[in-house]
């Protein structure tokens, strides 16, 4: 069977399989078919970024759930966690997002929520292509007043943003901070600036115009440039970078320092574990997280679970060893005592909190957090085989294995996402890191380029 879904929904070129409007009707019928679970009218939400070929998605999802008999909810461009709150706030069915996160605009991709705001499963995934590949519900039409009905609804962004706030505690505000956002011409353009001013906060924001194709384009939170430079330029206390679809985000201190994802969560893991609201004393990240935050919450006597690369794994991982912190260097970061997924402006503020509380800058926040030196380099593949089959690479993994022994780490995988190997590498010193991850990253590239 063909396989449609990564480690983040479906992903690829718009208008090139798999992200065609013909396999997203059919991702609509096949949503649609699950998601109905009494006799009762159903309804799925679609949200979606600002790429431009959202719009065409978003028509052939809608035609497909309505033709289900099933109805469906537009609520326009709104960030990736909002649909997952909104979902739960309308009691819907599920809710759909149109977005290929930090990925360059020509990309496109379907993600899929629950009705408890969870993204799905391996296995409503794997049932979801089921249906798709053995075409079970093709004779499945609803006829008549049986056909499902679409709607626009036009408030979304208001119930987010006030939900947003009320995870901001009640006797702090945000006055006299200097805060300057890149929101990447993406999903939080409006809604971004909107709640940290109406916080309190001074407010300076970029990449706030999307056109449909300048989203992520050089900006947001993996091109921190411009931020960093406004930063210094206006002595803003901190910078926040978001992704395209914002459930990620990225900081810079008030020097311009980037701070990662991995020193976000180790600075909240701190200051909750000082508070005794850290759950069951545990943290959860991923195999990629860097060693110096094992290190860090080992030192502190916090718990430190592992999940595989992706939030869902994280979040999964959260709910089986009951959690309520956890995340990716990347930005993404999960705090259940307020969401169900990964929202960048919802971790912004609580990232904010703490500052403002305990008074201290983000760069004096941060050394809680030593960083080992780590390289990544992503190479483009043809064809993602099996990597321990072919005889180069895994020679020159076992020998880069050998050489780092206890003092470093070597992670080689490919993305879920994109056609992509990701080799990893945290040393002692840069110059280890750099010279093992070019000999590995240069195999791979030969044999697989």
């Amino acid at each position: 069977m063909t396989k449609l879904f990564g480690t983040d929904g479906v992903r690829g070129i718009a208008n090139i399989y798999p992200m065609t409007v013909e396999v997203a009707m059919q991702i609509g019928r096949a949503v649609a078919y699950i998601a109905k679970r009494k006799e009762y009218r159903h309804k799925i939400l679609i949200g979606k970024d600002t790429r431009l070929s959202c719009y065409m998605l978003e028509n052939a999802l809608a035609a497909g759930i309505c033709s289900m008999g099933v109805d469906v909810y537009l609520v326009g461009p709104v960030p990736t966690p909002g649909i997952a709150f909104i979902t739960r706030d309308m009691r819907a069915d599920a809710g759909i997002v149109i977005s290929a996160s930090h990925n360059p605009f020509q990309d496109n991709g379907i993600k899929i929520f629950s009705r408890k705001g969870y993204k799905l499963p391996d296995e409503l995934e794997e049932k979801i292509e089921d249906i798709i590949f053995s075409r079970t519900i093709d004779s499945l039409r609803p006829t008549a007043d049986d056909v499902g009905k679409a709607y626009r609804i036009e408030d979304v962004l208001g119930r987010y943003i006030v939900f947003l706030k009320k995870t901001f505690p009640d006797d702090l505000t945000l006055d006299g901070m200097k805060i300057a956002i890149d929101c990447a011409n993406g999903a939080t353009y409006k809604v971004a600036p909107t709640v940290f001013r109406e916080l309190g906060a001074e407010v300076y924001p970029i990449h706030i115009y999307p056109n449909g194709t300048n989203i992520n384009f050089n900006c947001g939170s993996q091109y921190t440039s411009d931020l960093q430079n406004l930063v210094k330029e206006k002595k803003a206390h901190i910078g926040i970078a978001f992704d395209g679809d914002g459930d990620r985000f990225i900081a810079v201190d008030e020097n311009g320092n980037e701070i990662s994802g991995d020193k976000i969560i180790a600075i909240c893991a701190n200051y909750m574990h000082k508070k005794n609201k850290l759950k069951n004393n545990a943290v959860v990240t991923t195999v990629m997280s860097n060693l110096g935050l094992t290190e860090m919450l080992n030192n502190l006597g916090i718990k430190h679970y592992k999940s595989q690369v992706g939030d869902r794994y994280v979040i999964a991982d959260m709910l089986k060893y009951d959690v309520n912190l956890g995340g990716e260097d990347s930005g993404h970061i999960i705090f259940t005592d307020y969401h169900t997924t990964g929202d960048g402006i919802l971790s912004a503020l609580q990232l904010l909190s703490i500052m403002k509380e305990t008074r201290e800058p983000l760069s004096q926040l941060a050394k809680v957090m030593k960083t080992y030196p780590q390289k990544l380099i992503n190479v483009e593949v043809r064809e993602k085989k099996n990597l321990d089959e072919i005889k180069e690479i895994s020679d020159a993994i076992n020998k880069a294995e050998k050489e780092l022994g206890e003092s470093g780490r070597l992670l080689v995988r490919y993305s879920g996402t994109q056609m992509y190997c990701r080799v990893m590498v945290e040393a002692p010193t840069e110059k280890l890191a750099d010279k093992i991850t070019k000999n590995i990253a240069s195999v791979i590239k030969e044999k697989l380029g």
